[in-house]
């Protein structure tokens, strides 16, 4: 069975394990269900597939067997296999179960899993009072007990396929329940672009400041592994805010085979935690974020003694947290090789005030080097346009390239989607850094300066189409000629109505 195949199986199972709580639970909150379990039955079948593997070679030394099982990617106490709670399944208690087996297995793992299930409570009175939880939690054991999820390396293979049916399922989830879950996505071809833009190498390392599920990061590391034969000689660091977003963005990096990571949880703004040994923001080879949009309440009253000096170009209003992010951003920029990618709302292109300012101070300081303006409706939970600001700490040249790729998509009725040849097309027009009519614009700092530091995408790529001219005197002679033929039409009627009596 070739892995586009079993891709597909895993994918449609593990969807439709989400109907057990369709009509009785909100999407945003059964995708923290389906993703932790998948992320159980993952860890179980790999452990017993080993197991299993070991028996045949060494079945009758035990010991032997113990020793080599401690050798894992990770540990999985006997009371925590999916197995175990799976034979248990139609007895009281599923909820309970399921939280110790989880418990245990942080636990037992604490260096690569410490605190990820803590926001996560299989017994929570949100699935309902105990005998509709313990049904509904019956029906997910079973669901995902089909063999269509038997996730043993020796039967899927490629470890990818599970990392994909993660990422199916948080893309999904994210289309499905709009704003409140498509927060932590970014929409897959937008990272691509992305990764691509900043074109990660060996020994670089990449920080997310806002990582979400960890996507976009993984994008990063992607290309490493594309370009070097699979090396994994890079690192991934991020930070979430949210506990659930975070403990999901652990478990993809791990379903992903991704061990060299950090990945804190916390306010980046507020409370930065990817610090150097000397409580000093620690510096990245590239820096990517899909931060939340105009963020409003982002921490405007700590900025003006912020102890990292991330504010020293300007304080960003105080309801709009879009440059906050920028300026975190820059801040962790390697000084020789460091470069980042932000999408952003248009609104940072042209707002004025402190805006203004902020901008005006990171072009004169030559550090953007490209604005990209994006298709509308192409994020999860929002229809506005947005666009990608590329700064490099250090450019080729002085100029501000601007691409507008917001009218070259792939249609669609809830979400448009960028497809494989708008994607190259916006990467080659990057890399030529020309100007091509209609679609890109290479901007002078004079040109920047002329228009008072506005980015706004329209002043510098001119998409205006010229409309035909219009011929009046051959317009004038159709509209009398359409004329004498209605009045024909009208006489011709006239004659009918009189013969039948009118």
């Amino acid at each position: 069975m070739n892995d586009q195949i079993k891709q597909d199986e895993v994918n449609k199972a593990v969807w439709a394990a989400c109907d057990t709580f369709r009509g009785t639970v909100s999407a945003d909150v059964y995708k923290d269900y389906v993703l932790t379990m998948l992320f159980l039955k993952y860890l179980s079948d790999v452990w017993q597939d080993h197991y299993d593997k070991y028996q045949k070679e060494y079945g009758d030394t035990p010991e032997l067997i113990a020793e080599l099982m401690t050798n894992e990617r990770f540990v999985l106490p006997e009371s925590a296999n999916f197995t175990t709670l799976y034979k248990a399944r139609h007895e009281p208690g599923n909820g309970e179960r399921i939280d110790k087996a989880l418990h245990a297995i942080e636990e037992a793992n604490v260096g690569k899993l410490r605190d990820v299930f803590q926001d996560i409570s299989f017994n929570s009175n949100k699935l309902g009072e105990e005998k509709q939880k313990n049904d509904i939690l019956r029906h997910l054991l079973e669901d995902f007990s089909r063999p269509e999820l038997n996730m043993r390396p020796s039967r899927i293979g490629n470890l990818d396929v599970i990392g994909n049916a993660y990422e199916f399922l948080i893309k999904n989830f994210a289309a499905d329940a709009g704003r409140k879950a498509g927060e932590f996505y970014t929409p897959p071809e937008v990272s691509e672009l992305m990764a691509e833009i900043m074109d990660m190498t060996e020994g670089e390392e990449a920080c997310d400041p806002t990582c979400g599920s960890g996507s976009l990061l993984m994008k990063c590391g992607r290309r490493v592994q594309a370009k070097f034969g699979g090396s994994k000689k890079y690192a991934l660091y991020g930070q979430e805010s949210i506990g659930s977003t975070w403990a999901l963005a652990k478990m993809n990096m791990f379903l992903h085979g991704e061990d060299n990571h950090r990945i804190e949880w916390g306010d980046t703004i507020n409370n930065p935690k990817l610090l150097d040994g000397d409580d000093r923001l620690k510096h990245f080879d590239i820096v990517v974020a899909n931060p939340p949009f105009s963020l409003d309440k982002w921490g405007v009253d700590a900025a003006e003694n912020d102890k990292f000096g991330r504010f020293r170009r300007g304080i960003p209003p105080r309801t709009k947290g879009d440059y906050a992010f920028i300026l975190h951003m820059i801040e962790t920029m390697k000084p020789r090789t460091g470069r980042m990618a932000v999408v952003a709302p248009h609104g940072v292109l042209f707002r004025g005030a402190s805006e203004g300012r902020i901008r005006q101070k990171l072009i004169e300081e030559n550090l953007l080097e490209a604005v990209i303006g994006l298709p509308e409706k192409l994020f999860y939970g929002t229809g506005i346009p947005a666009c990608i600001l590329i700064f490099r700490k250090t450019k080729s040249d002085d100029k501000v390239m601007f691409i507008d790729a917001s009218r070259e998509f792939k249609s669609g009725k809830n979400q448009n989607q960028l497809d494989d040849s708008n994607l190259a097309k916006i990467v080659e027009t990057y890399r030529a850094r020309e100007t091509v009519d209609k679609y890109a614009y290479l901007a002078t700092p004079a040109e920047l300066a002329e228009n008072d530091y506005n980015l706004n995408i329209p002043r510098y790529v001119d998409t205006f189409e010229e409309e035909e001219e219009i011929d009046l005197v051959a317009v004038r002679a159709e509209r009398l000629k359409l004329k004498a033929d209605l009045a024909a039409l009208e006489e011709k009627m006239d004659g009918y109505l009189k013969e039948l009596g009118y």
